[in-house]
């Protein structure tokens, strides 16, 4: 797989080496016009599926591009969109010509309407609002067209600050009222009070808005506008500016080196938000959450900078730095004081993002369950911790601890590497194939498990829903296609069954002095299970199905724009798991289970509330009848307050080498702690343990009807 991507890469870069834009500096426009260049030529020639740009992929850009830098349609004028529509079949011809025309206008153009748009905000928020008067809001934006006027524009806003505003009032109503129920001595506020405290919040959240709004320069604009383009290729082709690339890299590592802090921006202050256990800044103890950060210098140098005002992206890049060296802040404390803290940096490891397990005892039978949040990999060397080798330490601690079956809970799993799936598939088969990988115009490629150990050959089971995407998929596929595991969740998982690489952009480039051009992220492949038939929007159907929260929502594959269309290649040869465990039989019994199941029934009722809710777009600004509106909402879920008073007999128990760690580290006991709360309380967990337990069941029946044949 490396090896076909490093073939594509090495051929997309003598194929660009004649590129006229190689050596000059560029800066503004002619910068913009190398990365519309880079980028269309590397999807001409790299992208699995590519596409004609033409008059209908024009005018998907140009959608798509409006959309994002004005969705609630309250920046630019129908006299605008007439200007701008001269485009619409345009965009094609300025892509294939490197023009940025297009993205000039309308940039400037929106710069002066946000500018205009800050002035009407403040305007129609020193107006009283009147939540007496018959009118309503609708929030599905696609509806609405554009304005024509001035008076149009201030009664759109009006209406959607009212619509925030009487939310806001219906907090600090409901609040008072609380507190007069705690203490009849409360200092109680007029309506008017109430109503004026309400637009003052209203006012404080788009001031904040418009503070972020501010920090955004030309190029984070110009982003929006690439991936506009990109995205008409498929939902996962997309452009990461330096930044984003950066963030890219640490959600799939678990990893960056820095001091172990998390950051935001509120006005001008950047503000420590949390100290992330385990990193160099909650080893120290002095740093602290609500702390504001005033100056940035770096050990070897007598300046520091003051970042009172930077953009957030800009801070974070003088605060973290290589391992090993040190960073001195100067903090404006909570209590107030200014102080200078000397920070060592580290590599910082995110354990949110790892691999966590934990023994359960059901039936006088000890079973381990795992849970992986993502296929993380470090792209640089993959020989450090990944995904793959995490698993399989987990599963040799349980066993060590006696583990009888075990649950792989990959809920809400997005993916990942995908060589750490053929690697973690390996774990629970002999040998074989895994997963067949195809790229446009080139014979199928099928991914092996070539290592004839297994690390696990007891009972698996694999937990999945609707946001269990691509690497989760494959597993969850080859697990089930070689009647390995059975799969219990969704009716099916996202569908996702494409295959994207991640090309430095600066590698394109000789002698590049343009600054960091950014990475593009483009769909190359796509992969297809063992049997044949791809998981792209179909995903994986599980053996057994069972309702959650997600159940009516679209939120899968075939509910994005632009993806790519579900096909079929010829199966893998193959030989189904050989084993005493009796899987039909124990997926009927966990079918009849679920249906029989009063917290299932209730939790199918409770997704289709859900939908009902979500799909409201309709909303009254009269209090009396928006109040009238949520009361009723709020007595209907009443009716699902049992979901969370559900409770098993079940008690988690973190392995011995954790136990030792959180007597240093009481933040990873705590997480511990919520994670087996959370566990004795899900019904799906509950299922997964009982599958496990008639699993074992059956295998002994049939070893002992085996052992009488043989006699």
């Amino acid at each position: 797989m490396k090896r076909k991507y490093n073939i594509l890469l090495l051929t997309l870069l003598l194929a660009f080496a004649s590129c006229s834009f190689t050596s000059k500096t560029f800066e503004g426009d002619d910068k913009d016009k190398l990365l519309v260049q880079l980028i269309s030529y590397v999807l001409e020639q790299g992208h699995f599926d590519p596409k004609d740009m033409n008059d209908a992929f024009s005018e998907g850009v140009f959608q798509d591009y409006l959309n994002q830098i004005d969705p609630f349609k309250r920046y630019f004028y129908q006299s605008d969109l007439k200007e701008f529509e001269k485009y619409k079949t345009e965009l094609d011809d300025q892509i294939l010509a490197f023009d940025v025309s297009f993205f000039n206008l309308t940039h400037q153009r929106l710069l002066k309407r946000i500018k205009e748009s800050g002035a009407i905000y403040k305007e129609v928020l020193t107006e009283t609002f009147n939540f007496t008067v018959e009118e309503s809001f609708n929030t599905d934006y696609d509806k609405v067209t554009y304005v024509s006027s001035k008076k149009e524009m201030k009664e759109r806003w009006r209406k959607q600050l009212k619509f925030s505003a009487i939310a806001n009032y219906h907090d600090l109503v409901t609040g008072q009222e609380n507190d007069l129920k705690n203490n009849a001595d409360t200092k109680t506020k007029s309506n008017s009070e109430l109503e004026e405290a309400a637009r003052t919040a209203t006012l404080r959240s788009l001031d904040e808005l418009y503070d972020f709004i501010d920090d955004r320069q030309r190029k984070d604009w110009f982003s929006v506008y690439i991936n506009a383009i990109v995205e008409e290729f498929d939902p996962h082709t997309f452009y990461f500016a330096p930044e984003d690339k950066d963030r890219f890299d640490v959600a799939m590592s678990g990893k960056y080196e820095g001091i172990g802090a998390r950051l935001q921006k509120r006005m001008d202050n950047i503000t420590v938000s949390e100290i992330i256990s385990g990193g160099s800044a909650w080893r120290q103890n002095k740093l602290e959450v609500g702390d504001i950060i005033l100056k940035v210098r770096q050990e070897d140098e007598d300046e520091a900078v003051n970042v009172v005002g930077m953009r957030l992206d800009d801070a974070v890049k003088f605060i973290k730095g290589p391992k090993g060296t040190k960073v001195i802040l100067t903090l404006k404390k909570v209590d107030g004081t200014i102080s200078d803290l000397w920070i060592p940096r580290d590599e910082i490891e995110l354990e949110e993002t790892y691999a966590k397990s934990s023994t359960v005892i059901k039936n006088d039978k000890k079973f381990g369950v795992i849970n992986l949040p993502k296929f993380y990999v470090n792209f640089k060397d993959y020989n450090k911790r990944n995904a793959a080798s995490d698993i399989k330490k987990e599963i040799v601690r349980l066993k060590e601890q006696g583990m009888e079956g075990l649950v792989l809970d990959l809920r809400n799993n997005g993916g990942g590497s995908l060589k750490t799936v053929v690697d973690m598939a390996g774990l629970f088969i002999k040998e074989g194939p895994i997963v067949q990988v195809r790229s446009t115009g080139e014979p199928k490629e099928v991914l092996s498990d070539k290592d004839r150990s297994i690390i696990w050959d007891g009972p698996l089971v694999i937990l999945v829903n609707e946001l269990s995407a691509s690497a989760s998929e494959i597993l969850a596929a080859a697990m089930q296609d070689y009647k390995r595991a059975i799969v219990i969740g969704s009716k099916q998982t996202y569908g996702k069954g494409t295959v994207q690489n991640v090309l430095d952009l600066n590698r394109m480039v000789k002698s590049n002095t343009n600054g960091d051009l950014g990475a593009l992220k483009f769909t190359t492949q796509k992969f297809y299970r063992i049997n044949g038939g791809s998981t792209q929007l179909e995903g994986v159907k599980s053996d057994v199905v069972v309702p959650n929260r997600y159940s009516y929502i679209d939120i899968g594959e075939k509910d994005q724009d632009n993806p790519l269309p579900w096909d079929k290649i010829e199966a893998a040869t193959y030989k189904p798991w050989d084993s005493y465990f009796d899987y039909e039989t124990t997926i009927k019994k966990s079918n009849a289970r679920m249906q029989n199941s009063d917290q299932l029934k209730l939790i199918d009722e409770n997704a289709k509330w859900i939908k009902k809710i979500r799909d409201r777009d309709e909303y009254s600004l009269n209090y009396n009848q928006y109040k009238a509106k949520l009361d009723a909402n709020q007595n209907e879920a009443k009716r699902f307050e049992k979901l969370s008073e559900y409770k098993t007999d079940l008690t988690f128990k973190s392995l011995p080498y954790e136990v030792a760690l959180m007597k240093q580290d009481s933040t990873l006991k705590i997480k511990r702690d919520r994670w087996h709360v959370s566990l004795s309380k899900d019904v799906y967990m509950e299922e997964a343990l009982n599958v496990l337990n008639d699993l074992k069941m059956s295998y002994a029946v049939k070893t002992k009807l085996a052992s009488n044949v043989k006699d």
